[in-house]
Protein backbone atom coordinates (compact mmCIF):
# COMPACT_ATOMS: atom_id res chain seq x y z
CA UNK A 1 0.00 0.00 0.00
CA UNK A 2 2.45 2.60 1.14
CA UNK A 3 4.47 1.91 -2.35
CA UNK A 4 1.43 3.12 -3.84
CA UNK A 5 -0.79 5.71 -2.08
CA UNK A 6 0.31 9.26 -0.85
CA UNK A 7 2.39 8.33 2.01
CA UNK A 8 3.30 12.17 2.78
CA UNK A 9 -0.87 12.94 3.48
CA UNK A 10 -1.57 9.61 4.78
CA UNK A 11 1.13 10.37 7.87
CA UNK A 12 -0.31 14.15 8.13
CA UNK A 13 -3.79 12.63 9.03
CA UNK A 14 -2.44 10.38 11.23
CA UNK A 15 -0.13 13.20 13.30
CA UNK A 16 -2.96 15.79 13.08
CA UNK A 17 -5.93 13.28 14.37
CA UNK A 18 -2.97 12.33 17.16
CA UNK A 19 -2.82 15.96 17.75
CA UNK A 20 -6.70 16.33 18.18
CA UNK A 21 -6.72 13.08 20.89
CA UNK A 22 -3.93 14.87 22.64
CA UNK A 23 -6.02 17.96 23.06
CA UNK A 24 -9.21 16.30 23.48
CA UNK A 25 -7.13 15.03 26.33
CA UNK A 26 -6.14 18.78 27.86
CA UNK A 27 -9.65 19.89 27.24
CA UNK A 28 -11.77 17.20 28.21
CA UNK A 29 -9.93 15.88 31.10
CA UNK A 30 -11.32 18.31 34.27
CA UNK A 31 -14.75 17.83 33.06
CA UNK A 32 -15.23 14.25 32.70
CA UNK A 33 -13.44 13.76 35.72
CA UNK A 34 -15.54 15.43 37.28
CA UNK A 35 -18.88 13.81 35.00
CA UNK A 36 -17.92 10.34 34.91
CA UNK A 37 -14.95 10.71 37.45
CA UNK A 38 -12.61 9.28 34.96
CA UNK A 39 -10.17 12.11 33.44
CA UNK A 40 -9.77 9.48 30.45
CA UNK A 41 -13.28 8.93 29.40
CA UNK A 42 -13.32 11.06 26.13
CA UNK A 43 -10.12 10.40 25.30
CA UNK A 44 -10.76 6.12 25.43
CA UNK A 45 -13.69 7.16 23.43
CA UNK A 46 -11.78 8.88 20.58
CA UNK A 47 -8.92 6.53 20.64
CA UNK A 48 -11.28 3.63 19.78
CA UNK A 49 -12.77 5.86 16.49
CA UNK A 50 -9.57 7.14 15.74
CA UNK A 51 -8.20 3.28 15.67
CA UNK A 52 -11.32 1.86 13.58
CA UNK A 53 -10.79 5.42 11.04
CA UNK A 54 -7.57 3.86 10.51
CA UNK A 55 -9.10 0.51 9.18
CA UNK A 56 -11.52 2.76 7.30
CA UNK A 57 -9.07 5.05 6.30
CA UNK A 58 -6.57 1.94 5.29
CA UNK A 59 -9.34 -0.51 3.36
CA UNK A 60 -11.25 2.38 1.66
CA UNK A 61 -7.71 3.09 -0.28
CA UNK A 62 -7.42 -0.23 -1.26
CA UNK A 63 -11.09 0.02 -2.75
CA UNK A 64 -11.22 1.34 -6.45
CA UNK A 65 -13.23 4.58 -5.84
CA UNK A 66 -14.76 3.97 -9.47
CA UNK A 67 -16.99 1.34 -7.20
CA UNK A 68 -18.44 4.95 -5.21
CA UNK A 69 -19.35 5.74 -8.70
CA UNK A 70 -21.21 2.72 -9.27
CA UNK A 71 -22.79 2.79 -5.96
CA UNK A 72 -23.52 6.57 -5.58
CA UNK A 73 -27.14 6.25 -5.92
CA UNK A 74 -27.34 3.93 -3.66
CA UNK A 75 -25.19 5.79 -1.13
CA UNK A 76 -27.14 9.03 -1.58
CA UNK A 77 -30.27 6.69 -1.17
CA UNK A 78 -28.93 5.46 1.80
CA UNK A 79 -28.07 9.38 3.19
CA UNK A 80 -31.37 9.96 2.91
CA UNK A 81 -33.33 6.95 4.45
CA UNK A 82 -30.77 8.18 7.51
CA UNK A 83 -31.96 12.08 7.57
CA UNK A 84 -35.49 11.12 7.57
CA UNK A 85 -35.10 8.40 10.26
CA UNK A 86 -33.40 10.68 12.42
CA UNK A 87 -35.89 13.31 12.57
CA UNK A 88 -38.80 10.36 13.69
CA UNK A 89 -39.19 10.81 17.57
CA UNK A 90 -38.56 7.78 18.83
CA UNK A 91 -35.60 7.21 16.48
CA UNK A 92 -34.11 10.38 16.12
CA UNK A 93 -32.09 11.59 19.56
CA UNK A 94 -32.32 15.06 20.97
CA UNK A 95 -28.84 16.31 21.54
CA UNK A 96 -28.27 20.24 22.58
CA UNK A 97 -31.70 21.09 20.91
CA UNK A 98 -31.37 19.46 17.78
CA UNK A 99 -32.92 15.90 16.68
CA UNK A 100 -29.56 15.15 14.69
CA UNK A 101 -28.46 11.95 16.40
CA UNK A 102 -29.25 8.31 16.75
CA UNK A 103 -28.19 6.91 20.29
CA UNK A 104 -26.43 3.84 20.43
CA UNK A 105 -25.48 3.27 24.22
CA UNK A 106 -23.13 6.01 25.12
CA UNK A 107 -22.07 6.83 21.72
CA UNK A 108 -24.11 8.68 18.60
CA UNK A 109 -24.29 8.91 15.00
CA UNK A 110 -25.19 11.41 12.97
CA UNK A 111 -25.95 10.92 9.58
CA UNK A 112 -25.53 14.57 8.53
CA UNK A 113 -21.77 13.89 8.41
CA UNK A 114 -22.11 10.92 6.36
CA UNK A 115 -24.32 12.73 4.11
CA UNK A 116 -21.58 15.30 3.39
CA UNK A 117 -19.29 12.97 1.81
CA UNK A 118 -22.30 10.64 0.38
CA UNK A 119 -23.20 14.07 -1.41
CA UNK A 120 -19.75 15.10 -2.15
CA UNK A 121 -19.50 11.07 -4.42
CA UNK A 122 -22.96 12.06 -5.89
CA UNK A 123 -22.09 15.30 -7.43
CA UNK A 124 -19.12 14.47 -8.67
CA UNK A 125 -20.79 11.64 -10.78
CA UNK A 126 -23.30 13.72 -11.83
CA UNK A 127 -20.50 16.63 -12.93
CA UNK A 128 -18.39 14.18 -14.54
CA UNK A 129 -21.27 12.31 -16.64
CA UNK A 130 -23.12 15.61 -17.61
CA UNK A 131 -19.71 18.10 -18.23
CA UNK A 132 -20.88 18.77 -21.99
CA UNK A 133 -24.16 19.68 -20.41
CA UNK A 134 -23.21 22.55 -17.39
CA UNK A 135 -23.23 25.48 -19.68
CA UNK A 136 -27.12 24.73 -20.05
CA UNK A 137 -28.13 25.84 -16.42
CA UNK A 138 -32.12 24.13 -16.82
CA UNK A 139 -30.63 20.79 -18.48
CA UNK A 140 -27.25 20.47 -16.79
CA UNK A 141 -27.22 22.93 -12.99
CA UNK A 142 -30.44 23.03 -11.77
CA UNK A 143 -31.01 19.15 -11.39
CA UNK A 144 -28.23 18.53 -9.13
CA UNK A 145 -29.01 21.68 -7.36
CA UNK A 146 -32.35 20.08 -6.97
CA UNK A 147 -31.27 17.41 -5.13
CA UNK A 148 -28.78 19.73 -2.78
CA UNK A 149 -31.49 21.26 -1.92
CA UNK A 150 -33.82 18.35 -0.81
CA UNK A 151 -30.84 17.69 1.58
CA UNK A 152 -30.26 21.23 2.88
CA UNK A 153 -34.18 20.80 4.04
CA UNK A 154 -33.66 17.41 5.41
CA UNK A 155 -30.57 18.88 7.35
CA UNK A 156 -32.24 22.04 8.52
CA UNK A 157 -35.55 20.15 9.66
CA UNK A 158 -33.05 18.60 12.60
CA UNK A 159 -31.72 21.17 12.73
CA UNK A 160 -28.43 21.76 11.81
CA UNK A 161 -27.62 24.96 10.43
CA UNK A 162 -23.90 24.26 10.54
CA UNK A 163 -23.47 20.95 8.30
CA UNK A 164 -26.34 22.15 6.20
CA UNK A 165 -23.87 25.21 5.52
CA UNK A 166 -21.04 23.02 5.28
CA UNK A 167 -22.78 21.07 2.65
CA UNK A 168 -24.17 23.81 0.60
CA UNK A 169 -20.84 26.03 0.55
CA UNK A 170 -18.57 22.94 -0.63
CA UNK A 171 -20.98 21.58 -3.58
CA UNK A 172 -21.94 25.07 -5.19
CA UNK A 173 -17.67 25.58 -4.78
CA UNK A 174 -17.51 22.29 -6.58
CA UNK A 175 -20.40 23.03 -9.55
CA UNK A 176 -18.41 26.31 -10.07
CA UNK A 177 -14.90 24.50 -10.52
CA UNK A 178 -17.14 22.75 -13.02
CA UNK A 179 -16.92 25.21 -15.18
CA UNK A 180 -20.57 27.00 -14.47
CA UNK A 181 -21.01 30.62 -15.45
CA UNK A 182 -20.28 32.65 -12.68
CA UNK A 183 -23.28 34.94 -12.99
CA UNK A 184 -25.15 32.17 -12.18
CA UNK A 185 -24.00 31.76 -9.05
CA UNK A 186 -24.01 35.61 -8.12
CA UNK A 187 -27.75 34.98 -8.41
CA UNK A 188 -27.88 31.80 -6.64
CA UNK A 189 -25.99 33.93 -4.23
CA UNK A 190 -28.48 36.61 -4.26
CA UNK A 191 -31.17 33.87 -3.37
CA UNK A 192 -28.96 31.97 -0.77
CA UNK A 193 -28.72 35.20 1.72
CA UNK A 194 -32.72 35.80 1.23
CA UNK A 195 -33.10 32.33 2.18
CA UNK A 196 -30.89 32.60 5.12
CA UNK A 197 -32.37 35.74 6.26
CA UNK A 198 -35.88 33.81 6.15
CA UNK A 199 -34.42 31.08 8.43
CA UNK A 200 -32.88 33.34 10.89
CA UNK A 201 -36.55 35.36 11.20
CA UNK A 202 -38.40 32.06 11.32
CA UNK A 203 -35.70 30.50 14.43
CA UNK A 204 -35.64 33.09 17.61
CA UNK A 205 -32.21 31.53 18.70
CA UNK A 206 -30.82 32.35 15.49
CA UNK A 207 -31.74 36.10 16.36
CA UNK A 208 -30.15 35.49 19.35
CA UNK A 209 -27.14 34.04 17.79
CA UNK A 210 -26.34 37.04 15.34
CA UNK A 211 -27.07 39.46 18.18
CA UNK A 212 -24.20 37.63 20.01
CA UNK A 213 -22.21 37.78 17.46
CA UNK A 214 -22.28 41.35 17.14
CA UNK A 215 -22.24 42.21 20.93
CA UNK A 216 -21.42 39.26 22.54
CA UNK A 217 -21.79 41.60 25.95
CA UNK A 218 -25.56 42.67 25.65
CA UNK A 219 -25.89 38.68 27.27
CA UNK A 220 -22.53 37.76 28.39
CA UNK A 221 -24.32 35.31 30.79
CA UNK A 222 -26.95 33.86 27.95
CA UNK A 223 -26.30 33.57 24.43
CA UNK A 224 -22.62 35.61 24.67
CA UNK A 225 -21.71 33.38 27.09
CA UNK A 226 -19.70 30.68 24.71
CA UNK A 227 -17.91 33.21 22.13
CA UNK A 228 -16.92 35.22 25.30
CA UNK A 229 -15.35 32.63 27.24
CA UNK A 230 -13.75 31.50 23.97
CA UNK A 231 -12.27 34.87 23.36
CA UNK A 232 -10.63 34.84 26.74
CA UNK A 233 -8.96 31.82 26.28
CA UNK A 234 -7.46 33.11 22.71
CA UNK A 235 -6.62 36.40 24.08
CA UNK A 236 -4.02 35.18 26.61
CA UNK A 237 -2.10 32.86 24.64
CA UNK A 238 -0.15 35.14 23.52
CA UNK A 239 2.75 33.95 20.85
CA UNK A 240 3.81 30.60 22.52
CA UNK A 241 1.02 30.17 24.66
CA UNK A 242 0.08 28.62 28.40
CA UNK A 243 1.61 26.13 28.13
CA UNK A 244 0.11 23.03 27.63
CA UNK A 245 -2.46 21.18 30.04
CA UNK A 246 -2.50 24.99 31.46
CA UNK A 247 -5.57 26.37 29.80
CA UNK A 248 -7.80 27.77 32.52
CA UNK A 249 -10.94 28.20 30.55
CA UNK A 250 -11.20 24.22 30.39
CA UNK A 251 -12.52 24.77 34.39
CA UNK A 252 -15.93 25.23 33.67
CA UNK A 253 -15.96 27.97 31.95
CA UNK A 254 -15.52 27.33 28.41
CA UNK A 255 -18.65 24.81 27.72
CA UNK A 256 -17.41 21.61 26.30
CA UNK A 257 -14.25 22.60 25.11
CA UNK A 258 -13.33 19.47 23.37
CA UNK A 259 -16.18 19.86 20.86
CA UNK A 260 -16.72 22.86 18.84
CA UNK A 261 -14.85 25.20 20.82
CA UNK A 262 -11.26 22.97 20.85
CA UNK A 263 -9.39 25.73 18.91
CA UNK A 264 -9.82 28.08 21.92
CA UNK A 265 -7.66 25.59 24.13
CA UNK A 266 -5.38 25.10 21.38
CA UNK A 267 -4.91 28.94 21.30
CA UNK A 268 -4.63 29.48 25.28
CA UNK A 269 -2.11 26.73 25.38
CA UNK A 270 0.33 27.36 22.55
CA UNK A 271 -0.45 30.43 21.79
CA UNK A 272 -0.20 31.82 17.96
CA UNK A 273 2.25 28.92 17.45
CA UNK A 274 -0.62 26.39 17.71
CA UNK A 275 -2.66 28.72 15.39
CA UNK A 276 0.12 28.43 12.81
CA UNK A 277 0.42 24.89 12.75
CA UNK A 278 -3.56 23.92 13.06
CA UNK A 279 -4.05 26.48 10.07
CA UNK A 280 -0.82 24.40 8.25
CA UNK A 281 -2.12 21.22 9.01
CA UNK A 282 -5.41 21.32 7.21
CA UNK A 283 -3.25 24.14 3.87
CA UNK A 284 -0.97 21.21 3.68
CA UNK A 285 -4.05 18.78 3.69
CA UNK A 286 -5.54 20.64 0.71
CA UNK A 287 -2.45 21.15 -1.14
CA UNK A 288 -2.34 17.21 -1.23
CA UNK A 289 -5.55 17.13 -2.16
CA UNK A 290 -5.33 19.50 -5.20
CA UNK A 291 -2.33 17.98 -6.40
CA UNK A 292 -3.99 14.45 -6.22
CA UNK A 293 -6.98 15.87 -8.19
CA UNK A 294 -4.83 17.64 -10.83
CA UNK A 295 -3.13 14.17 -11.40
CA UNK A 296 -5.99 12.41 -11.66
CA UNK A 297 -6.78 10.65 -14.99
CA UNK A 298 -10.31 10.72 -14.78
CA UNK A 299 -12.76 13.27 -14.36
CA UNK A 300 -14.71 11.59 -11.33
CA UNK A 301 -11.78 11.29 -9.53
CA UNK A 302 -10.94 14.99 -10.05
CA UNK A 303 -14.46 16.33 -9.44
CA UNK A 304 -13.92 13.74 -5.77
CA UNK A 305 -10.64 14.22 -4.61
CA UNK A 306 -11.05 18.39 -5.05
CA UNK A 307 -14.62 17.79 -3.41
CA UNK A 308 -13.64 16.27 -0.34
CA UNK A 309 -10.40 18.41 0.29
CA UNK A 310 -12.73 21.84 -0.44
CA UNK A 311 -15.52 19.90 2.37
CA UNK A 312 -12.63 19.81 4.92
CA UNK A 313 -11.30 23.29 4.78
CA UNK A 314 -14.59 24.85 4.22
CA UNK A 315 -15.66 23.25 7.54
CA UNK A 316 -12.39 24.05 9.35
CA UNK A 317 -12.69 27.75 8.36
CA UNK A 318 -16.07 27.97 9.79
CA UNK A 319 -15.39 26.38 13.05
CA UNK A 320 -11.94 28.06 13.07
CA UNK A 321 -14.09 31.95 12.10
CA UNK A 322 -16.96 30.70 14.73
CA UNK A 323 -14.38 30.49 17.56
CA UNK A 324 -12.60 33.70 16.84
CA UNK A 325 -16.03 35.59 16.36
CA UNK A 326 -15.81 36.44 13.29
CA UNK A 327 -19.06 34.67 12.25
CA UNK A 328 -22.29 33.55 14.82
CA UNK A 329 -21.94 30.10 15.72
CA UNK A 330 -22.46 27.55 13.82
CA UNK A 331 -22.06 24.15 15.77
CA UNK A 332 -19.47 23.24 12.75
CA UNK A 333 -16.87 20.90 14.44
CA UNK A 334 -13.71 21.06 13.91
CA UNK A 335 -11.94 18.03 11.45
CA UNK A 336 -10.03 15.47 12.79
CA UNK A 337 -9.78 18.02 16.11
CA UNK A 338 -12.90 17.69 17.89
CA UNK A 339 -14.60 15.35 20.03
CA UNK A 340 -17.12 12.90 17.98
CA UNK A 341 -16.93 9.81 16.44
CA UNK A 342 -18.92 10.45 13.55
CA UNK A 343 -16.96 13.77 12.51
CA UNK A 344 -13.81 11.22 12.84
CA UNK A 345 -14.81 8.50 10.93
CA UNK A 346 -16.05 10.67 7.75
CA UNK A 347 -13.08 12.65 8.09
CA UNK A 348 -10.62 9.73 7.85
CA UNK A 349 -12.90 8.31 5.02
CA UNK A 350 -12.63 10.57 2.74
CA UNK A 351 -9.30 10.63 3.16
CA UNK A 352 -9.19 7.29 2.09
CA UNK A 353 -10.86 7.62 -0.62
CA UNK A 354 -8.39 10.63 -1.52
CA UNK A 355 -5.32 8.05 -0.97
CA UNK A 356 -7.55 5.55 -3.47
CA UNK A 357 -7.20 8.05 -6.12
CA UNK A 358 -3.61 9.30 -5.88
CA UNK A 359 -2.94 5.61 -6.75
CA UNK A 360 -4.47 6.07 -10.05
CA UNK A 361 -2.29 8.87 -12.00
Amino acid sequence: MFKKIDKILFITVIIVAIFGIIMIYSASSIWAEYKFNDAFKFVKNQGLFFIIGIFLMIFISKIDYHLFKKKANLILGICFILLTLVLIPGIGTIRNGSRSWFGIGGFGIQPSEFAKIGLIIYTAKYLSNNKKDLKNIKKGVIPILLIIGIFFLLIMLEPDFGSAMVIILSLVSLIFISGVKISFFLKIGLIGLIGIIALIIVAPYRMERIVSFLNPWIDPLGSGFQIIQSLYAIGPGGLLGQGFLKSHQKHFYLPEPQTDFIFSIISEEFGFLGVLIVTSFFGFIFYRTVKISLKSTDLFGKFLAIGIGISIVIQASLNLCVVIGLIPVTGVTLPFFSYGGSSLLVSMTSIGIILNISKNK
